[in-house]
């Protein structure tokens, strides 16, 4: 049986909605519960925030690449279980301008699909009784999707809060909490967001502080009793077929975006996963049936990769035989060079001809949905594959095939086509889930 849930979203990113998911993720399980995480949309570092603080596995949920059927399964993670929390991605109802298999990957999807009510994460500096016309907003936008209330967060003392507090109550709007400024449980950033968690020497300082800090803030018996029961019926999750029945996994510092429910999928299908540092110039197990590089940071790692001649040789060999793909990250450290932002050039790999360039960063963003001109592990010619890109590189040279043809959520075709040169692929997006 799936437990009741709750989604934490909030009216924009930078609102502290990863600080409050955390913090009742750590609070909840100090007080004994047993908490399932899920992350809504394409994000690959809160999941492990999740995980480190939860002590259970969190999945992506989204809307866009997945359907509902897709969604139900990984949902069935939650078994067990005495609450679930989903953190929302951007704004409640931020998504793309066309849906995709369930939705347009906004948070409000998930919880109109689920049944989860929103707790709506308030940064309420600079107005006062105004954040109740927001909050009432929210509430009333979209049928189907129910604001069990809000949190107010970044508070600047007590008459604020009374006068916060007091625009709600006339707009009917529950409060469960305010918390004022807590510079000393926030998680260090870079550019693609957080820094990773096993990158964050204070993560369990961060964890305890932000338990304590949001038991102390937060009504959690009100919310636990807020949480609403689950829509979707569980269900057995959609076959993954692995690339591979041993798969060489490219996995540290430089090379650890994957999405969790696709290790999870493989695994369940018989697959044995052979984790290999690249940074510590490991190369890909020999007995591995094909070789997978995940995205990352190679670009902040380009002379250790450069100088690591076991790992490239054997990647090499590896590819002479069997298969080896890469996403993005993976993808560019599979290519000839990385040039990173101070124009240093670093030698690559060079499975593919692939030249990429930090120097002037230009963001690439957006879900992507390819149909494959060729085989990569685990797919075949013609699948027509949903992921999602983020990356700030720029190809200075791409000369191997195409790989696919990759348009946008909008059906725009997009350059960023992937490459295949003898029996190594790449992408830059990142696969979520195959299009039905």
């Amino acid at each position: 049986m799936i437990p009741p849930g709750l989604i934490i979203s909030a009216p924009a990113s930078g609102t502290g909605k990863t600080t409050v998911m955390l913090g009742l993720l750590a609070a909840f399980r100090a007080a004994g519960l047993a908490v399932q995480p899920f992350k809504s949309g394409p994000d690959y570092i809160d999941p492990a925030f999740h995980r480190a603080t939860s002590g259970r596995a969190s999945l992506n949920l989204d809307s866009w690449a997945m359907g509902g059927a897709e969604i139900a399964g990984h949902i069935a993670a939650a078994e067990g279980a005495d609450l679930v929390l989903a953190e929302g991605s951007m704004g409640l109802f931020d998504g793309v301008a066309r849906a995709g298999e369930a939705g347009t990957g906004a948070s409000a999807d998930l919880a109109a699909l689920t049944g989860w009510p929103v707790l709506l994460v308030l940064d309420v500096s600079g107005q006062a009784q105004s954040a109740a016309a927001v909050a009432r907003g929210f509430a009333t936008m979209r049928p189907g999707v129910v604001l069990a209330g809000v949190v107010l967060n970044r508070v600047a003392s007590p008459r604020h809060e009374a006068l916060v507090r007091a625009g709600m109550e006339a707009a009917g709007i529950t409060v469960f909490g305010a918390l004022p400024r807590n510079p000393g449980i926030s998680v260090p950033e870079r550019h693609l967001g957080l820094l990773q968690a096993e990158e964050t020497p204070e993560l369990d300082r961060i964890i305890v502080e932000a338990g304590a800090f949001i038991a102390t803030s937060l009504d959690l018996p009100a919310l636990r009793a807020a949480a609403g029961t689950t829509r979707l019926a569980a269900q057995a999750p959609r076959r993954i077929t692995p690339p591979g029945q041993r798969i060489a996994l490219a996995r540290d510092a430089a090379f650890s975006f994957v999405y969790p429910h696709l290790i999870d999928g493989w695994r369940r299908a018989g697959a044995e996963i052979r984790p290999f540092s690249p940074l510590a110039d490991e190369a890909p197990d020999k007995d591995a049936d094909c070789c997978w590089l995940a995205g990352g940071y190679p670009e902040l790692h380009g002379p250790a990769l450069a100088s690591a001649g076991r790992f490239r040789q054997g990647l090499r060999r590896f590819a002479e035989t069997r298969p080896v793909h890469g996403e993005c990250g993976g993808y560019m450290a599979m290519g000839e060079a990385i040039v990173d932002r101070d124009g240093h050039r670093h030698e690559m790999a060079g499975l593919l001809g692939l030249v990429t360039s930090f120097e002037k960063r230009r963001m690439h963003l957006g879900y992507r949905l390819a149909e494959l001109a060729a085989a990569i592990p685990g797919h075949r010619p013609g699948a027509r594959l949903r992921g999602h890109e983020f990356h700030y590189s720029t190809i200075l040279l791409q000369p191997d095939m195409p790989l696919a043809r990759v348009v946008d959520a909008t059906g725009e075709a997009v350059p960023e086509t992937g490459s295949r040169r003898g029996r190594a692929t790449g992408t830059f997006f990142h696969l979520i889930a195959e299009a039905t």
